[in-house]
């Protein structure tokens, strides 16, 4: 899945939020921290980082760079949503008592090059969750 395809999903969760109330813009094209901004359906700023994954993990992860770059944004609502096979996850980081980061070797980007790091990231339990939309696989 290139960056393109990942705008598109991006933009398509914006939307559909929207739809519901948010009132949010996209804004991951460049090299922002977040991919969304605007408010929630309770009209309170907000910003969203998200992650589309091809495959199924049980444990969502959460750079803990791209974490802590969130939390240092002032009077916003900060967001991490997550889109697998399973389902899709929102985590409101703001509240959310984050796990002891480990080490993971990651990508060096987000283009899933070749190239690994070893990163500290939060694996977040999907019971963290505080809106979960679980796929229902056909019979």
């Amino acid at each position: 899945m290139g960056i393109k395809k990942i705008n598109e999903w991006e933009k398509a969760v914006v939307f559909l939020l929207n739809l519901d109330g948010w009132e949010l813009e996209h804004c991951g094209d460049g090299y922002s921290r977040y991919d969304a901004k605007g408010k929630t359906p309770k009209g309170v700023d907000c910003v969203i980082e998200m992650k589309f994954r091809n495959k199924y993990y049980e444990d969502k992860m959460l750079e803990k760079d791209k974490y802590d770059a969130l939390m240092a944004l002032d009077d916003v609502v900060k967001l991490f949503f997550v889109n697998d096979p399973k389902g899709n996850f929102m985590y409101y980081l703001n509240t959310l008592e984050m796990p002891t980061p480990v080490k993971k070797y990651c990508p060096d980007t987000t283009m899933w090059t070749k190239k690994r790091l070893l990163k500290d990231v939060y694996l977040l339990k999907e019971n963290q969750a505080v809106r979960i939309n679980i796929n229902i696989e056909p019979n």
